[in-house]
């Protein structure tokens, strides 16, 4: 079984961050979906997609991982970057148009 090792990104749901900083391991999915053609349900014979751990640090999420034999990889997180800006910005002389 394989694993990936990520922090999630923010929801575009709402302007909150709280899930932001956890570390999340799941598994990897190893079969394709299955579409029903009559219902138009999807579906799955891989068991191993329904779970999802979450952990407070990477070292964690790591150190689990390798306690239980799972394969795993880690995705370095996206760092976003946030240039303060106020109202009065919008009114500057040097302001490029």
């Amino acid at each position: 079984m394989k694993a990936r090792i990520y922090r999630p990104a923010k929801t575009a749901m709402q302007s909150g961050r709280a899930n932001e900083l956890k570390w999340v391991l799941e598994s990897v999915p190893e079969s394709a979906k299955l579409h029903d053609p009559l219902m138009g349900w999807t579906g799955s014979a891989d068991m191993n997609r329904q779970w999802q751990l979450l952990f407070d640090t990477k070292d964690e999420a790591v150190a689990y991982a390798e306690r239980g034999g799972i394969d795993y990889t880690v995705e370095a997180p996206h760092s976003r970057t946030l240039r303060p800006k106020n109202y009065a910005a919008n009114f500057r002389w040097d302001r490029l148009e």
